[in-house]
């Protein structure tokens, strides 16, 4: 019979760190604390981290059988609760093809939280991971506490020091209370605000009331046309793109003559971009914004797309398979949504009813029409953005939003 929501304590060792090593997990009724279902295994020689992991997975994936929708999974391990939260990077690259595989868990329900527990208050689980290696190692087996005796093992009441739980949103529907809070985003929403949970309407809006946001992706450079990441290096235009920019200019000029405001990542390829839009604008001036900026691809910035899969082939499963996990090095696209969401109330609150114009990257420009549509972690794979192209959407001050074009093109001089 399935249940809507569960308690998951889960826990991993290791004799030696790397050791013998084996995880733990336990399924229970939130309201009874009554044991549902228990997971453990011996996992060879491993580390302590990696077996924490692998608590956490069998525990989800227990939790899914069960079929809930609701999960509240407490660990004693910090690092594992924080790297699930998105809070810390993940830059051990053993842990980034696991930390993908619990995030793929977690897309399954419609919340799940995490929060970090005393290890004195995460004993069952604990128990069970050693049970798991007394046994591989043919020692005596410990019975885990409440497993044995048939009676329901109830959880430790909350005490007031412990860290409170944190929620991480799944995957987008369209009933969620918090549809597009993937990976725990440090940053709240103000109610209201969020396009995924304001009043559905087909009426249209007055769009005297809205803020259009023009977002623009910077012209081609060498590395656009060769396929190279291009995260934080400062690669300028190429001939070709200064030409896309020009012609942008007069397109975004067409579109929005009287925009209030251009801004610009601080990357030259975008403020060269900007620069010819704000000429064609009557010379407004360009104002940088750091929030803007492209995402930070650490290692493999300057490496083509080829390198980097014979290069790091488990890094890049792991970060295509998830938006919490970063580059080696480098940023999360979850961290990248962080600052593009401040950007976005940020621009809704200084230009009300305006229009702006922003120059910005690839990564940014998706999250932005990502959240704007509501829409999964898959829309970033799915959507393609040309250099040059030009996107636009309207804000309203109740949360509202229209996406009215996608990477127009049509301006752009052939190749």
């Amino acid at each position: 019979m399935a249940v809507r929501a569960v308690v998951i304590e889960a826990d991993g060792g290791s004799r030696g760190n790397p050791g013998p090593a084996g995880y733990g997990a336990v399924v229970r009724d939130p309201a009874s604390g009554e044991v549902l279902l228990e997971r453990a295994e011996a996992i060879g020689t491993a580390t302590n981290n990696v077996a924490e992991y692998r608590g956490l997975i069998a525990g989800l994936e227990a939790a899914a059988e069960l079929g809930a929708v609701e999960v509240d999974a407490r660990m004693d391990s910090k690092l594992v609760v924080e790297q699930m939260c998105g809070r810390w990077q993940i830059k051990h690259p053993g842990l980034r093809p696991l930390a993908a595989r619990a995030a793929a868990l977690v897309d399954r329900f419609d919340t799940v939280r995490f929060s970090w527990i005393p290890r004195d208050r995460n004993r069952h689980a604990d128990a069970l991971a050693n049970a798991a290696m007394d046994a591989a190692a043919g020692k005596p087996s410990r019975s885990a506490p409440g497993s044995s005796a048939g009676q329901p093992s109830r959880p430790t009441p909350s005490s007031s020091g412990d860290e409170p739980s944190r929620p991480v949103a799944g995957a987008d529907s369209p009933g969620r209370a918090q549809a597009r809070e993937v990976a725990a985003r440090a940053a709240t929403r103000t109610a209201g605000t969020d396009p995924a949970t304001t009043k559905a309407s087909w009426e249209p809006r007055p769009t005297f009331t809205a803020t259009r946001l023009i977002l623009v992706r910077h012209g081609a450079t060498e590395w656009t046309v060769q396929h190279r990441y291009a995260g934080r290096a400062d690669v300028p235009l190429s001939e070709s793109g200064q030409a896309q920019a020009r012609a942008t200019a007069a397109r975004v000029a067409a579109l929005a003559p009287s925009a209030a405001a251009v801004l610009s990542s601080p990357l030259s390829r975008c403020t060269a971009t900007a620069e010819a839009i704000a000429g064609a604008l009557g010379g407004l001036p360009v104002r940088p914004q750091d929030d803007w900026i492209e995402c930070d691809f650490g290692d493999w910035d300057g490496h083509t797309f080829a390198e980097v899969r014979d290069r790091w082939p488990g890094e890049l499963d792991a970060w295509l398979a998830s938006t919490r996990i970063a580059p080696p090095g480098g940023e999360s696209f979850t961290e990248v949504g962080q600052r593009v969401d401040r950007a976005m109330a940020a621009l809704r609150e200084a230009y009300p009813g305006e229009t702006v114009v922003v120059v910005s990257h690839v990564s940014p420009i998706k999250l932005a029409l990502r959240d704007a549509l509501a829409a999964g972690d898959a829309f970033l794979h799915r959507l393609y953005l040309d250099a040059a192209g030009i996107s636009v959407l309207d804000m309203w001050p109740d949360g509202g939003i229209a996406v009215r074009s996608v990477n127009d093109t049509a301006h752009l001089p052939p190749d």
